[in-house]
């Protein structure tokens, strides 16, 4: 445990978000999603669901304010237009925790091979349908830097 860290971001996770640089992409994929078989590198994350991991993910590391859109997600039957109670508990965690942003879904043409492309995969045990996001890592800027 440490203060000022989420419990929920174990060893791996902590350095996989530590050693992603800024654009890096970071997909968090639900329990159907074959996350083995696509992952560059992959994370387990069994027993927790995407909006956890969104929660304690955010808290450390700020989204990408340098391009138009930085978080995305699935939607309904990879359909853009269609969206179901899980994607709006999504759109709103993010607005909560990244104020300014706001989530793109993404049909499945464009979706799957984005979180392919991820730095990481991060593969829960996230039960609804079409309940995958990706977080593109923003700059750090440090007290003085700049």
């Amino acid at each position: 445990m440490l203060i000022g860290i989420p419990p929920l971001l174990g060893p791996d996770l902590l350095y996989t978000l530590r050693s992603m640089g800024h654009g890096d992409e970071i997909a968090l994929v639900d329990g159907n999603y074959p996350a083995q078989d696509h992952a560059r590198r992959l994370v387990r994350a069994d027993g927790h669901g995407v909006l956890a991991l969104i929660e304690a993910i955010l808290t450390v590391m700020p989204l990408d304010h340098l391009v138009p859109q930085a978080a995305f997600r699935a939607a309904l039957n990879n359909d853009k237009t269609q969206v179901n109670a899980f994607h709006h508990a999504v759109d709103a965690l993010v607005a909560r925790m990244a104020p300014g942003f706001a989530v793109t879904p993404l049909d499945g043409a464009d979706l799957y091979p984005r979180i392919r492309a991820a730095h990481t995969i991060v593969a829960t045990s996230e039960g609804a349908l079409f309940g995958n996001v990706i977080l593109r890592k923003g700059v750090v800027v440090l007290p003085g830097a700049g």
